[in-house]
């Protein structure tokens, strides 16, 4: 038993850090993530996700639920659960007239919990916090400079590393804490390339952002019978508005040459900036509603004040505060059942985000749709399963000379639950 603990311990971390460097590995292409720490994630566990990324109102004993830390006081008192998922994104960008379209497969998070005590409960892992990248080219013809051509790229992103405790206070009533260590880089560069280069020197600038410090999530959750098999459920979630550590570096430089043939001139400025980041507070709430182990429905609500986001005390005006809602629903015919078949969770949900973003005087809203099925794995438990899930969404408009994205998402999620603290009695 002490032997295959350890082998689990030791496949935890060896995942942990495959998870992260699969997460610094950024393929996105999106110029909407250009702007504030990137695209938001809003990464949801595997089973929720399909349900529209709901969860602050949800708790199972074989499921980590990192939305709400509140949560973890329902793993069984003798099981230790590890939770991996993957996932494929098909997207389609779009203007008013032209499209492109990319596709990437990437890790989405990887989570443990396991019981410390009789009311205390913990879990850790790592998810995904933003996205950065894009890759944007125009040009400019005058008289007098000649054809100008313009490149803006991004790449990066954010990660944290969460720890989090929850606790029994009382007959279904829980509260928990996430601590997180955010940490990433974000970098932007931007060039202007001469046609005419007997006369002109090219030019670009590089912006660096390297972020890392600590915030924290507190859930709570209650959870009352209200009639035989009849369950009510509620839950909050507060994130603290956190100021972290930045350093900015701006390299300004002059080249000439072209491609492979580039040769430096001058670096006209460097500048190293130790600073802060201020994100935004998070405060989110949820309803559900459980019939047995048959039904289960669920609503969710977000806001986050982005309009308090500063870098370095500057204030982002691309930025808005935004308000997202989700609604889901699973159902499982017959968990008690012989038939395999009966035993498969169904899931499905929506969402809708009013977005953070405000690019020319338009929001950058969103929303998706999403259906999952949970398969048991009768080779470990019937606690164990693998579990897929797709989504269709949509990001953006084309209206105000904007960008459109259409997107379909694959994702896949092994939860794995073990027997823990178990030891043979002898007679």
């Amino acid at each position: 038993m002490w032997l295959n603990k350890h082998k689990v311990y030791i496949a935890c971390i060896l995942l942990s850090l495959v998870f992260v460097s699969g997460f610094a590995q950024n393929e996105i292409s999106n110029p909407y993530s250009k702007y504030g720490i990137g695209l938001l994630t809003n990464i949801s566990p595997g089973p929720m996700d399909a349900m529209g990324k709901v969860g602050y109102a949800m708790q199972d004993p074989y499921q980590i639920n990192f939305k709400n830390p509140a949560s973890y006081v329902a793993f069984d008192s003798l099981s230790f659960i590890a939770d991996v998922a993957f996932g494929i994104y098909s997207s389609t960008l779009k203007t008013s007239e032209l499209s492109q379209k990319y596709t990437f497969g990437r890790p989405e998070y990887i989570t443990i919990g396991l019981p410390v005590t009789k009311h205390w409960r913990t879990s850790a892992g790592v998810l995904p916090f933003s996205n950065l990248g894009y890759s944007i080219a125009d040009s400019y013809t005058s008289s007098q400079l000649g054809t100008v051509n313009y490149a803006y790229e991004g790449k990066g992103g954010l990660i944290q590393l969460y720890w989090g405790n929850a606790f029994k206070i009382w007959k279904g009533l829980s509260i928990g804490l996430n601590a997180s260590y955010l940490f990433g880089k974000l970098a932007n560069s931007r060039s202007a390339e001469f046609s005419t280069t007997e006369n002109y020197f090219h030019s670009m600038i590089n912006s660096n952002t390297d972020v890392d410090g600590i915030y924290l999530s507190a859930g709570l959750q209650y959870f009352t019978n209200i009639r035989n098999n009849h369950t009510l459920g509620i839950g909050l979630v507060y994130e603290n508005s956190a100021y972290i550590w930045a350093r900015q570096t701006d390299l300004v430089y002059n080249y000439s040459g072209l491609g492979a043939n580039k040769t430096l001139n001058d670096t006209v400025e460097y500048m190293l900036n130790r600073t802060n980041m201020q994100l935004p507070q998070t405060i989110g709430g949820g309803l559900s509603y459980q019939y047995k182990k048959q039904w289960w429905f669920t609503a969710d609500v977000m806001w986050q004040n982005w309009t308090k986001y500063r870098l370095d005390g500057n204030k982002d005006n691309s930025l808005q505060d935004a308000l997202s809602t989700s609604f889901g629903v699973q159902v499982i015919p017959n968990i008690d059942a012989s038939s395999y078949l009966k035993k498969i969770r169904i899931r499905a949900g929506v969402r809708y985000s009013t977005g953070y973003l405000v690019v020319n005087d338009k929001t950058i809203d969103s929303y998706g749709v999403s259906f999952g099925l949970d398969f048991p794995l009768k080779l470990f438990n019937s606690n164990s399963t693998i579990g897929v899930m797709a989504e269709y969404g949509q990001m953006g408009t084309i209206k105000n000379e904007l960008l459109k994205e259409n997107y379909f998402r694959f994702s896949f999620h092994f939860t794995l639950q073990e027997r823990w603290y178990q030891r043979a009695k002898l007679e």
